[in-house]
Order: structure tokens, then sequence, then C-alpha cells
């Protein structure tokens, strides 16, 4: 068996995060395999249904990229609060006489972050703009791990499971082909119980917001974590439509320094030099003079600053949002200019320089850990928090629009002529050879046309 090219064919991405292909991060030589179940997001309850009612599959998966890869430790992490997912995998373990632990965390945010996830299990600090593999372990969530035991079966990646919650009728997991529109996805959730909402993809934290038109234009990729319906106008929204000029102009008056945003920074909490306080204080105090008093993304940021130490650490921030939606209590907006940096960063061609060898965590981290349940309140959807009873539906799609690229990398390319009929599992676009990236395959049976950067696919 070539586990490796079995989940490259199937085109396997991270389901959790940016989709970085599976393949690829699997042909490394890790000391452990750390099967992230923290859900970090909070509302999402993805994950947790597939801990619950696919736990021998995904047991069974680790077991077999443990033992096909010669990965000497397999963990699951997962908070110490899913009871009845911990009972369903210790269940799964001891049927099948796996070698899997479980690993418990604490109920915080953001306790599935890829790096936090690292040093809650290893006790070692991934360095600042590092990956999990520096310190021998490698990270994958759960429902890319179901994807993998698929691909072991002969299954492509076209189908998707994710959430769809908030202003619902029925909150649902849902698992349908790649590609369906969110319109759907939300009928199947027994669509919104208001016409003023707004939708964001992901979760609350660190997911996309968007308008309701916008959203109706939106269809599930391989990276879909979830779908929010929320009030328009609310926290998010509010947030979301917050001028720059405004935003920064209100730092430079309100900021008081108090340096929580720093404190409770969970990568400054594992030892990275990144102080949210300062480069607040410094882009402040340095705007671009406006004639007409207004800061637009094209001229915010004078280039000099790009050579400011403290404003390039920017580059290593996680963007989880604790900073402005938790610590701040002047309501200013630190994960958003930190964003921006990281933008212009990137178009000066500018990489983020580490230095030193050795990285502590803070003494004081346990104490600072931000409970899931008010960072969920404080986000403005404390309101659907408590929602547990997630109806799982399954449904098929008359018509799938699949953009070329679900994936860090390359776009894949395709290999069908405009007008062909395809059949559900047949691969359409391929990973062009050499370069990081994923095939794509057909999500349903029907005619493909060739659209731009994707590739839409309608039933006949």
């Amino acid at each position: 068996m070539d586990l490796i090219k079995q989940i490259f064919d199937s085109g396997v991405v991270g389901c959790g995060g940016a989709g970085f292909p599976t393949h690829v991060k699997l042909k490394a030589s890790p000391e452990i395999l750390i099967i992230n179940g923290a859900e970090c997001e909070p509302l999402l309850r993805t994950d947790r249904y597939l801990m619950i009612h696919e736990a021998e599959k995904l047991v069974s998966g680790v077991d077999l990229i443990c033992r096909e890869l010669s990965i000497p430790e397999g963990r699951i992490a997962l908070k110490k609060t899913y009871t009845k997912e911990i009972e369903a995998l210790t269940a799964a373990i001891e049927k099948l006489h796996s070698k899997v632990q479980l690993h418990l965390m604490d109920s915080f945010y953001p306790a599935g972050d890829e790096q936090v996830v690292v040093y809650e299990v290893t006790g070692k600090v991934v360095p600042p703009a590092g990956i999990p593999l520096d310190v021998g372990a490698i990270v994958d969530n759960v429902a890319t791990i179901i994807a993998v035991d698929d691909a072991v079966s002969g299954i492509p990646f076209t189908e998707k499971y994710l959430t769809v919650t908030g202003e619902v009728r029925e909150p649902s997991v849902l698992k349908v082909p790649v590609g369906t529109s969110f319109a759907q996805c939300i009928e199947m959730a027994g669509g919104t119980t208001s016409d003023k909402v707004m939708v964001v993809s992901g979760g609350p934290m660190m997911g996309a917001p968007m308008s309701w038109e916008a959203a109706m234009n939106a269809s599930v990729t391989k990276t879909t974590s979830g779908i929010l319906v929320l009030p328009e106008d609310g926290a998010i929204d509010r947030r979301r439509k917050t001028q720059l000029n405004h935003m920064l102009n209100r730092a430079k008056s309100a900021c008081i320094q108090c340096t929580f945003c720093t404190q409770l920074c969970p990568r400054h909490m594992l030892g990275h030099p990144l102080q949210p306080h300062r480069i607040m204080r410094k882009m402040a105090m340095n705007m671009p003079h406006q004639d007409n008093n207004e800061t637009t993304k094209d001229h915010w940021i004078l280039p000099e600053l790009l050579e400011d130490k403290d404003i390039r650490q920017a580059a290593i921030c996680s963007e989880c949002g604790v900073c402005e939606v938790y610590a701040c209590p002047m309501g200013l907006q630190p994960r958003v200019v930190n964003s921006l940096i990281k933008g212009e960063l990137a178009q000066a061609g500018i990489r983020y320089s580490r230095e030193g060898d050795t990285w502590e965590a803070d003494a004081n981290r346990p104490y600072r850990k931000v409970p899931t349940k008010r960072i969920a309140a404080r986000a403005g959807v404390g309101d659907y928090y408590h929602i547990d009873g997630h109806t799982y539906k399954e449904e098929t799609a008359s018509k799938v629009v699949l953009p070329l690229k679900m994936n860090i990398g390359v776009p894949a390319e395709p290999v069908i002529s405009d007008g062909a009929h395809v059949e559900k599992g047949q691969l359409i676009a391929a990973c062009p050879e050499g370069k990081l990236g994923a095939n794509l395959h057909a999500s349903i049976s029907g005619t493909a046309h060739l659209t731009g950067n994707a590739i839409t696919i309608t039933e006949v």
C-alpha cells in the first residue's frame, strides 16, 4: 500500500484550516501525529459529531497512518468537557485494541490553534513562524483523518462535513457535495429565522464575514468548516464594517497601553516576541497625513514603519482575535491592524526573520487561558453557544461550483473539456506535476463547464 499516493490521488487537504495538501504533510517523519479534535472555534460542532458517530473510523485511520508511515505515537487532542466524544473514542480504542491515546485539554480559546495544541500535547514550543514539524509533530484535524480513511478505500474527497447554525430553524451538521451553494446548506438547516442577517464562513472568531447577498453566491469548498447565520448589525457585523481610518484614529485617541492585548495573546504566551500593544502604539502615532482626513488600504502605512522590529512581529500573528474581542477594554482592533501589516510585509517581499533558538511559554499562561464560553459571549454569539442538539443531514446537489484552488499551493489544472459529462468521483482537475497542490474530483454527476477559475457541474 502506498498511502501517500492514495491520499494524493484522492485530493485530500486539511479540512480545518488553510487546506494544506495532506499527502505533502504526511511525507515527513514526525515523532508524533496529533489529531486536533478541540474544534477551535465556538459554535462549530462538526468534529465533535464525527468523534461521536465515526469514532471507530477515526481511530482506525490514526492507527493506519501511524503504522504505514512508521510514526511512533498518535494522540487525539480534545477538551475535557467533551464527555460523549471521550466515551465514544475510548470505546473505539478498546474495541480496536488501538495504541491511540487521548489527550484531554481545558476548555479555552484557541485550544485548537495548531501551535497551541502542539504545546498542550508535547510541552514543546513551535518556533515563531515555524511549523509543528520543527518540534517533531504533525497536526491534522478530525475530518481530515476521516477523508484519509476514505482515500484508502478509493473514495476521493468529494463530500464535506460542516456546521450550519445561528439564526436558522434547525442548527445542523451537514454532509454535502463539495461545491454545494451556501443557499442550499442554509435551506437544509430550516432556513433563516430573520430577514435581516449576514453570514460568516467558518467560525465567529476567525471566519470570513460576508453580506447575505455575497453568501447567496458562495459555495462550500474543501476547507469550509461552518456557515453561521447571524444578525445584521450585530457585534461581528459592526466590527466588519469599521473603516480603517476610524480604526486607527480610535487607536490614537483611545489606546491606554494597558498591555492586555499582549498579556492574553496566545502566541505571546507561548514565548513568541509578538506584542500587539507596541504595534498599535507605533501605528497610531505614525499615521500618514491625509488632506481629506481619510486613510485607505492603498495609503495607510508609512514605508519606514515596515523596517521597525516591533511592527514586523505582526507577521507571526495567528489572527485569533483574542486581542480585539476579549482583551481590549477600549474596543480597538489589533487583529485587523496586524492582518493588514502582514499584507504590506508580503507585498514588500519582507520575510519574517527569526531571532534566537529557544522559546519558553509564559509562566502565567495557565491562568490567562480565555474560557470558550466567555469569548463566545464577547464575540456576540453567546445566544447560540449552548445549542447542542444539532440535526445531522445528508443531501446531494443539482449544481456545484468547484474552484480550481481550494488549498495552499497552486490551482488544479482541468483535465476535461468544456461541456463534458462527468461522473461523481471522476478526476476533473489535476495537481500540476512537481507542484504543491491537490487533485479535484467531480462531487456530482452531470455536465461540466469551465467557468474562469472554477468548474461548474450541473446535474442532467
